[in-house]
């Protein structure tokens, strides 16, 4: 035998590396070059399996290694599947434990086969350790079952697969597979509909499609989509399906791994749009080419989970048939078959399309189905086209497709399933127009049909009592709505004309108003539904954009929402569609935002009195205040010296709680040589509140900016004061970027850490430099400035405002580019309203400044700040 060590110490061992690497690198490009020409994935897949399987022989026959071991290709490699940066997986059988010499020569081979450039998986086995661990761990027994003889002994491949297959149990095999894929499902979110999706591991992805001929092999059901046919597990239409689903993504896992030139199955930022280019999708002009490949990839997903669904019930009743019980009538069309709702015969919706919608009734009403048989799902999912213009016309389908929303019970479970089977999209063109369709609008996580799935339920859950602690006042508001069916649909119908053109919410009242004509709803529920639609975005910008402690500001959003019923339905939906647009969307202080709206304008509206004038509410706030300080055992006058300090614009924009609280702060002062800086954990719950009082000075902003940056929190609200004897009086939200949880521990820090920064005139503590998000850098947002004069109901003291608005995808340290910004224009800052949604911010800043009422001097700033703006 030849010795490894000699043979690749030679000149004839090192030239046998250099051409195997060699000829792996160029067949391998060419392989390459060749699939990007034609596009065929399985030629690509083929020929590269059997390049490697050639490699791999004349290394073993070269080296001349024992004629009673054999090389087996396992895995994806076995299967005859090798994407172009997969592990080529290997099992080098042996017929008996390795002495130290052959030990040493596997060992050596190995190196060898990483030294030509194979990234290998490989083992190193005899039968019975590879039955000994496959026992016990259900990725090996799957490596396995797709085992092929590469080269060497023969009969002891035949034996181990003998062995192999017999040791398999169909049945335990199935229930650890479906359990591995729930497992898996659930890492992904149990959906496909990720902006990023996995198209391997991802629901609906390769692995799924893998999962079933897994199965069926353990099972001796057979190892191809034909077998399955042949055994009836599938249809004729459902194997061309799953063929040209798997085709789909093979052609896009492979094209990924080409592009990344590494294993990456994630459809990234920065792939989607090459990948849409080499497909061949072409941009519209209100769509980017890799949305419509994307929705093409979410539509395929979707096929394959529903289908995939289908088959694995069917392959589950032939490895475990349920007890021979008669099924329980329901209908003529429809039993009750085992606890799921089954069609009397195959035959049922193309006799009665009707059915397809009393399908889903029926699961609303019966509590003791748990869902649809196969055979239902398949018969659902072929008369899915049914669905027509005439099927939407009649009458008796209306009034079944309304009645679902009315049931209530069990509404998003339905409409999911709806989507699922492509009828929800069939009944509705205009949601099956959305479904799939992507949203690079930086703040939402979710393809648009996903999101107001979403939406609905998080509507849903107002509803019950289980989840009555998480919306205690939406679960109390939607108790007494009376009808809460009206929210479904415009809930549905809010986002429904995303990716048209023009304003969303305007097209999408115009659909939800047809809509409620169309089924039949009273003229004042099809206006209040529309209503909804057109106005779903208002209540969230006012809340965020807008100084909702400003009479004003109040008085005008009573005036649009008009009356109690369109402001409860309001904040309801708006509460639903921020929390169902993305995890990093919502927070509490945006909840505590519009809390605070909801109960001002509600009292506005419930008060028979004119819109209080600033008088009034300045008068209230500070008995109110007067009140709390009287609780702390404050002297009565303690207050004066503050309140003769402030303007009423102060008042106005302050609550009557952190009035109180400055006016204890200054009365505690200590040294009033040194600036006063207060933080405390905010009295509505979340967040940390900062009150900074100093002399005013022009970079102050831009100095408080930069330390919150660096000590790790974002400012979400700030009101900006200054006193008659020119001091800052100024209040600040933070919220902690890291989520570190309680910030109690931190207030001693941001008190002593910023009083001596602003008494020793410290340089501004730059933030420090982030990396701008995947999102950002491959979907830009262009950023908009715009500077308009403040339209108020009420006169201000500080000269005339204006408005400055600010739109912009999100990155470190960008509000202390913006204050360094108006710093550097001599802008006085008097509040300011921080949004992030997500990688977008929507920034709202009431300013003022000498220089600003020319137009010269507001064009300046907006033309420096976009300038800064620009990632």
């Amino acid at each position: 035998m030849v010795d490894l060590v000699d043979l690749l110490d030679c000149p004839a061992g090192s030239a046998l590396v250099s051409s195997s690497r060699n000829r792996l690198l160029s067949a391998q490009r060419a392989l390459a070059e060749r699939f990007l020409e034609g596009g065929d994935a399985v030629r690509l897949l083929d020929a590269r399996c059997r390049l490697i399987d050639d490699v791999l022989r004349e290394l073993w026959n070269e080296l001349a290694l024992p004629a009673s071991l054999a090389l087996i290709a396992v895995g994806g490699y076995g299967r005859g599947e090798l994407y172009p940066a997969s592990d080529v997986d290997l099992l080098i059988l042996l017929p008996a434990e390795p002495d130290d010499t052959l030990t040493a020569q596997l060992e050596q081979l190995v190196c060898l086969l990483w030294d030509i450039g194979l990234e290998t998986g490989h083992s190193v086995r005899t039968i019975d350790q590879c039955l000994e661990q496959a026992a016990g761990n259900i990725t090996v027994q799957t490596s396995m079952i797709e085992a092929r003889l590469l080269t060497g002994n023969d009969l002891l491949f035949r034996e181990f697969s003998s062995r192999i297959k017999s040791s398999l149990d169909g049945l335990g095999f199935f229930q650890t597979k479906r359990i591995e894929q729930e497992d898996r499902h659930q890492r992904f979110g149990e959906t496909p509909y990720s902006l990023e999706a996995n198209c391997k591991d991802g629901p609906g992805g390769l692995r799924d499609l893998q999962l079933i001929l897994w199965i069926t092999q353990a099972a001796g059901y057979g190892s191809c989509w034909q077998d399955l046919e042949g055994r009836g597990f599938i249809t004729a239409d459902e194997r061309r399906l799953l063929e040209s689903s798997e085709g789909f993504l093979r052609v896009l896992r492979t094209r990924l791994h080409l592009l990344a030139g590494r294993r990456e199955d994630r459809l990234l930022f920065e792939y989607q749009t090459a990948l849409a280019e080499q497909l061949g999708f072409t941009a519209t002009a209100t769509r980017r080419a890799s949305e419509l490949l994307m929705q093409q990839y979410y539509r395929t997903a979707k096929s394959v989970m529903q289908i995939s669904t289908i088959v694995l019930q069917n392959i589950g009743a032939a490895l475990l048939p349920a007890p021979k019980e008669a099924p329980q009538p329901i209908n003529e069309r429809f039993q009750n078959s085992s606890e799921f709702l089954d069609v009397v015969h195959d035959e049922v919706f193309s006799e009665t399309p009707a059915a397809l919608l009393e399908a889903f009734l029926i699961l609303q009403q019966q509590e003791g189905l748990h869902g649809l048989t196969a055979r239902t799902q398949r018969a659902l999912w072929r008369a899915r086209t049914l669905i027509d213009d005439d099927f939407r016309k009649q009458a008796a389908n209306r009034a079944s497709f309304l009645a679902l929303f009315k049931q209530g019970r069990r509404l998003t479970q339905v409409l999911r399933r709806m989507n699922q089977f492509g009828i929800l999209g069939r009944y509705l063109p205009g949601f099956g127009r959305i479904v799939g369709q992507m949203q690079h609008d930086l703040f939402h996580a979710y393809t648009v049909d996903q999101h107001i799935l979403q939406v609905m339920q998080r509507l849903r859950r107002f509803t019950l009592e289980e989840f009555a602690h998480e919306y205690p006042l939406c679960s109390r508001l939607i108790s007494d709505f009376g009808e809460p069916w009206v929210l479904y649909i415009a809930a549905l119908f809010h986002d429904i004309a995303k990716g048209r053109g023009g304003d969303h919410s305007e097209l999408g009242a115009i659909d939800a108003r047809q809509f409620c004509v169309d089924h039949g709803l009273a003229p004042a529920d099809s206006e209040f539904v529309a209503w909804l639609v057109r106005r779903h975005l208002l209540m969230s910008g006012t809340a965020q954009k807008q100084d909702i402690s400003d009479p004003g500001v109040i008085a005008r959003f009573a005036a649009t929402v008009g009356d109690e019923r369109h402001l409860v339905a309001l904040y309801l939906l708006t509460v639903a569609d921020i929390r169902g647009t993305s995890p990093k969307v919502w927070n509490a202080w945006k909840g505590q935002l519009l809390e605070q709206l909801f109960t001002a304008t509600r009292r506005a509206l419930l008060s028979s009195e004119a819109p209080p004038m600033a008088a009034g509410v300045i008068a209230r706030r500070q008995q109110e205040a007067r009140r709390l300080m009287r609780f702390f055992a404050l002297p009565e006058a303690v207050h004066e010296n503050l309140w003769q300090e402030v303007d009423t614009v102060y008042f106005l924009r302050q609550s009557a709680e952190e009035i109180a609280w400055h006016a204890r702060a200054l009365h505690d002062r200590r040294d009033v040589n040194k600036p006063l800086v207060k933080a405390r954990i905010s009295p509505l719950g979340s967040g940390v509140e900062v009150m900074v009082y100093t002399r005013d000075q022009a970079d102050l902003f831009v100095r408080v900016v930069g330390f919150f940056s660096r000590a790790g929190y974002s400012i979400v609200d700030a009101k900006i004061h200054t006193t008659r004897s020119a001091h800052a009086l100024d209040t600040f939200m933070l919220l902690d970027v890291s989520d570190r949880g309680s910030g109690r521990e931190m207030i001693s820090y941001l008190e002593h850490e910023l009083t001596e920064r602003l008494f020793r005139q410290s340089p501004v503590d730059v933030p420090a430099s982030g990396r701008v998000s995947r999102q950002v850098r491959h979907f830009p947002l262009s950023p908009l400035v715009s500077i308009q004069p403040l339209v108020s109901l009420e006169a201000d003291e500080t000269g005339k405002l204006f408005v400055l608005t600010v739109v912009a995808a999100d990155r470190p340290g960008l509000l202390f580019v913006i204050a360094a910004q108006l710093a550097a224009h001599r802008a006085n800052l008097h509040t300011a309203k921080i949004s992030t949604l997500g990688e977008r911010v929507e920034d709202t800043f009431l300013i003022s400044g000498s220089h600003l009422e020319e137009s010269a001097g507001r064009v300046k700033l907006e033309t420096e700040l976009l300038k800064q703006l620009q990632i």
